[in-house]
């Protein structure tokens, strides 16, 4: 009985420990050889996450935020349990500590090896730009150029779009069947947006999700792609697609940005349509600015008041007074803390800038519109 209770713990552990080594194995190899991890992007994950992404998507509420909600608990309450039995449960300790030692490397195993075939191999792949467009260097006229059409089609669908008795832009669509149609347009041109795409699911928390100044995120240990439903309505269609664009194996924010614009400008609906290019006009606006092209400074009093009233929205009027009383931890703390854990995590990814990398939605916007 000795030797078998001795095999049963031995496995118990190693199991998880050749899961962890190879998971480690797999994004180690994708950082070093690109067509490694091209062909895991391309032929691996796909078979991976459809069938994931299909059986979480049967929850009507957020999987990943239930397994965070479950984690949370476990630290709070499963630990000082542990701690507990340890101490006063003193027959018990060796089987208390196995037991708990196996939950803990079980959870880990279970993150890390999600996180590793979901997220960290595909930062390796060759980048969405790379594949279809040629980087080139572009000047102050191109950008200037840029801005004056965005601020066009920006102003021409303010018109179009619904509004509200504040005259802000109001969706009266399905959004998330319209994103839906809007990648699966776009894949058309851009074969790896193909496949299957679930209901993108509104975060239950969504007031701390605002405290981070966070839109979406994608959930990698549950293959969703989630939303804060408090957010305005003009950036849901850009936000949605965004998070769309992780599920098909990007991962370089900037790049699910362009992928984002592509798809909700390539869409047949015009508040589809405005979102995309409102996003897009944000960036450029900052970077004229940044550039400091004072030529350009007068486009900016062509812009509408339609667009003025809707762009630069994060969250809708008076929200923080409305819902002071959710506030646990302050949101300044709350914030900067999500903000280096981003940046870090980011840069950890081989993404060198961090949370800056967003910005470079504008270098892929010159390359889309003037090619080398």
């Amino acid at each position: 009985m000795k030797r078998a209770e001795k095999k049963g713990i031995k496995k118990r552990y190693l199991i998880p420990l050749v899961i962890i080594a190879v998971s480690a194995v797999l994004v180690l190899v994708c950082r070093l050889f690109k067509p490694v991890a091209d062909l895991y992007a391309d032929y691996i994950f796909p078979v991976i996450s459809t069938p994931y992404a299909f059986v979480s998507g049967l929850l009507p509420i957020s999987l990943g935020e239930l397994m965070i909600l479950a984690f949370i608990l476990i630290v709070v309450i499963g630990i000082p349990a542990m701690i507990l039995l340890l101490i006063f449960a003193k027959s018990r300790r060796k089987q208390t500590a196995a037991v708990s030692l196996t939950a803990a490397l079980w959870i880990f195993t279970f993150i890390f090896g999600t996180e590793a075939l979901n997220c960290f191999s595909l930062y390796g792949c060759t980048p969405f730009s790379e594949r279809f467009f040629t980087a080139s260097e572009h000047d102050n006229e191109q950008l200037k150029q840029l801005y004056a059409m965005l601020i066009e089609e920006c102003n021409t669908l303010a018109l179009e779009v619904p509004r509200d008795e504040n005259n802000r832009f109001r969706l009266d669509i399905d959004v998330e069947q319209e994103c839906k149609k809007a990648m699966k347009k776009a894949a058309e041109k851009y074969p790896q947006l193909k496949g299957y795409y679930p209901n993108p699911k509104p975060i239950m928390f969504s007031y701390f999700m605002s405290q981070t100044s966070t839109s979406g995120m994608y959930f990698p240990f549950s293959m969703e792609s989630t939303y804060n439903n408090d957010m305005v309505d003009e950036i849901k269609p850009e936000v949605i697609c965004h998070e769309y664009s992780h599920l098909k194996g990007f991962m370089q924010e900037d790049e699910c940005n362009f992928i984002s614009f592509i798809a909700t400008t390539g869409s047949d609906d015009p508040q589809m349509r405005y979102s995309g290019y409102i996003g897009a006009l944000e960036y450029v606006h900052n970077q004229i600015y940044e550039n400091e092209i004072v030529s350009a400074y007068g486009m900016t009093d062509t812009i509408s008041a339609e667009v003025q009233n809707d762009w630069f929205r994060f969250l809708p009027d008076n929200y923080w007074k409305d819902n002071a009383a959710k506030e646990i931890i302050p949101t300044e703390t709350v914030d900067a803390v999500s903000d280096a854990a981003a940046d870090t995590s980011m840069k950890i990814n081989g993404v060198e800038d961090g949370i800056k990398s967003y910005t470079r939605m504008v270098d892929l916007l010159l390359d889309y519109y003037y090619p080398a």
